[in-house]
Order: C-alpha cells, then structure tokens, then sequence
C-alpha cells in the first residue's frame, strides 16, 4: 500500500565520481582504439556530451591522427535493437531481450549474456511475471473458471499450501503482447512494460494494471527491474507470483553446480545434487513469511557451469531489495529446478498500489552479491525518466 513517505536513492549522485574516473580511462581507451585500428570500441559508442574538454581534446588528437582523414562517428555505448516483436539491449557488459509478443515480461530465455564470461542464463527467462493470487481453495466455484484461472494443488507442481488465482490470464503464457516503453538516459536505458488483467475468479474485478520496469546500466553486469500492481479488488492477503531469478533447466544438474539462498544462512549453499529427483515446493528449500524467518538479505542465485566440460561460469543472481516484500519464495525441482517468487501477501483494497524491486544479473561472488546488495537494501519502487532513474521506499 501507499503509506509514508519516500524515501530515494539517486543513482546520479552516488555514480558521480565513478562516471569522472570512467570518462578519464574511456578518453584512453578510445584513442587507443583508432591509433590499433581495434574494433570493440570502433564499432559501436557514443562520446557523451558533457564529458569535460580534456576528453574532447584527446578525441582530436586521435582522429587527426595518421592520413589525416576524419574516422566515422563513435555509436551507442548502450545500443537498442528495435522490431515488430522484440526489443534487444547490448552494454559493453550484458545482452538481453525483452520481447513485445509471444512469452513475455522480464528478459526472454537465452538472450540474457555476460560479455565478461560468455554465459547465458540457463532458464525460460528472467523476472517473468503471472498472476495475481490469494491463499484459498477456488475448489467452490472451480467449475465456473476458465483452465487457465483454475489452481491445482495436494501436487509436486503446487505443493500442499491452498491457493487461488484473483486476476489473470498469466502473463508470461497467455497476455501475448504487453505496451512497451523505451528511455534513453545518460548512462542507461530503460524498458517498460504494463498489461491489464481482462480475466477474474467469480465475483472479483477485472481492470488491475501490471507495471514492470527494467533498467540497464552502461558499467554493470546487472539490471535493476520492480514490478506494480494497481489493484482493483480487496483481499486480505495479495500476491503476486514472479520467477526470480528464473527457473533452471538441467539434465542431472550438468548446467549448474549449486544454487545459493541467503535466507538460510549457513545451510543456503545446496549442491546440484539435491535436484535430481522432482519433489514438491513445500517439502524442502521453502520460504514462507509466517514461518517467522526474518532474513538480513534476500538473494536467490545459481552457479553456471559448461555442461560439456564442468567449467565454471558466473552466478546469475536475483536480490529481492526488500525481503519484508516476499510471501513465499520457492526452489524445488519439477523436471527443472523451479524457482517461483511471491511478492505481497498483505491487506489490499481496490485503488491501492504495491510492488516491490529486485536486481538481476552475474556475480562473481556470494561477496560480490552481498555488496551490491547492501548498496540498495530496503528499497521496493523504481522510477524512471530521461533524468534519471531512482529506487524509492513507499
């Protein structure tokens, strides 16, 4: 809900002095670039327009150099690819997709690179978005539910833990198509997304917005991304279910070798081992807020390896910023390793608005992890425009 005030962090003034030390070392690499005839920075960059003269002066220098002739102009450092059905995003660290139609929300299966390592996420994607839920059995008015709406449970998909569908369809497999919104700012690029739910159990409303931000950052191997919801019903205990990081194919745990979750604290590393056989998401490896846990971070990754060679890759990490945010939070293994999120779980009546942020990427540490984590714990809102973007508290 919206309560209080907010409480940001600018993203501006905390990158001021690392965009200073950043432009210096770009002003060498560049020059160098054209005087080897290197194609990393040749091929795709852009001289921001406020880096102070000094650089200005050492790019003269360079493109006099030699014969004399002026050399093409530098492009995007963050370049967006643009078409009917998808949207691609390339920094000097990462590649992603966000597609437009077909299975959407988050960042689509396979794109998502590390430039630094040449790992790819292993999944069916990143930050993927469903449906709005509650605890309870719809078993009452099952009958009057289209397939889709209808949630099965007392299985080794669902567990044990009641729970029904308020608004649908799902997003990922059923909306089809989302509005899409591209910003460009000065060392970013931000994608967002929104969807109105047209399906709703008996006597529930249609109408709530889903609202998803992601925000790709010019020197980091992560995004930051929130999901919104303006709900129009009223429940006692809210939800929304998300895929955080993302699920996890494998063949006899080959393309991971652990998984890590910070809310278990000394027994949150787990070997590959423990998901060779399915079992249910209430029998191990649960979260659930009432089970009274109250975790310092709220961090959910996996090791990649090469599944041919066993090599070691990057941890792709999500960190849910505000763990007060997670209702329940599954890792079990239903054929893959299934690491379903729910965001929630409280009071809400029709008009209010909750959420809740989250950064996703590749680590090369639980240490690594942790840092980035404590730079941006406690915040549940992202916002975002040419100027700027910010992580806010409701």
């Amino acid at each position: 809900m919206l309560t209080g005030g907010q409480l940001d962090f600018d993203h501006k003034a905390s990158h001021l002095a690392t965009r200073s030390r950043y432009a210096e070392g770009r002003s060498r690499r560049v020059c160098r670039s054209y005087l080897t005839g290197s194609k990393r920075y040749h091929r795709e960059w852009m001289i921001d327009s406020k880096i102070s003269w000094p650089l200005w002066l050492v790019l003269g220098t360079c493109l006099l150099v030699g014969s004399g002739q002026w050399l093409r102009p530098l492009q995007a450092e963050i370049v967006v690819r643009e078409d009917a059905d998808q949207v691609q995003i390339e920094t000097p660290h990462l590649q992603a997709v966000i597609r437009k139609k077909g299975y959407v929300s988050g960042v689509a299966a396979g794109s998502f690179l590390d430039k630094k390592t040449g790992f790819r996420d292993i999944g069916f994607g990143l930050d993927i978005a469903d449906w709005i839920m509650e605890p309870g059995s719809d078993k009452e008015y099952r009958d009057q539910l289209s397939d889709d709406l209808i949630y099965r449970f007392g299985n080794e998909y669902h567990g044990d833990r009641a729970k029904r569908c308020i608004e649908g369809p799902q997003i990922c497999t059923k909306a089809r198509q989302l509005d899409m919104q591209i910003i460009r700012g000065k060392d970013f690029v931000a994608v967002k997304l929104g969807f109105q739910y047209y399906k709703a159990a008996p006597g529930r409303n249609t109408g709530s917005m889903w609202r998803q931000t992601l925000v790709f950052l010019e020197d980091q191997r992560y995004f930051v991304s929130s999901h919104r919801i303006d709900a129009r019903n009223q429940s006692d205990a809210m939800f929304v279910r998300i895929d955080m990081p993302g699920h996890i194919k494998h063949r006899d745990g080959d393309t991971f070798s652990e998984i890590y979750l910070s809310y278990f604290g000394d027994q949150g590393r787990i070997s590959s081992k423990h998901f060779l056989k399915d079992f249910a998401p209430d029998r191990k490896f649960n979260y659930r807020r009432d089970l009274q846990i109250d975790p310092h971070r709220f961090i959910r990754a996996y090791h990649i390896r090469d599944p041919k060679s066993g090599a070691p890759g990057p941890w792709l990490a999500g960190l849910t910023l505000d763990p007060k945010t997670v209702y329940e939070a599954w890792c079990h293994q239903r054929g893959y390793v299934c690491m379903i999120e729910e965001f929630g779980g409280r009071p809400i009546k029709p008009g209010d608005v909750f959420g809740a942020a989250f950064i996703v990427g590749f680590f090369d540490s639980i240490e690594e992890m942790n840092k980035v984590y404590d730079q941006y714990r406690g915040f549940d809102r992202l916002s975002v425009d040419q100027q700027g973007w910010k992580l806010r508290r409701w």
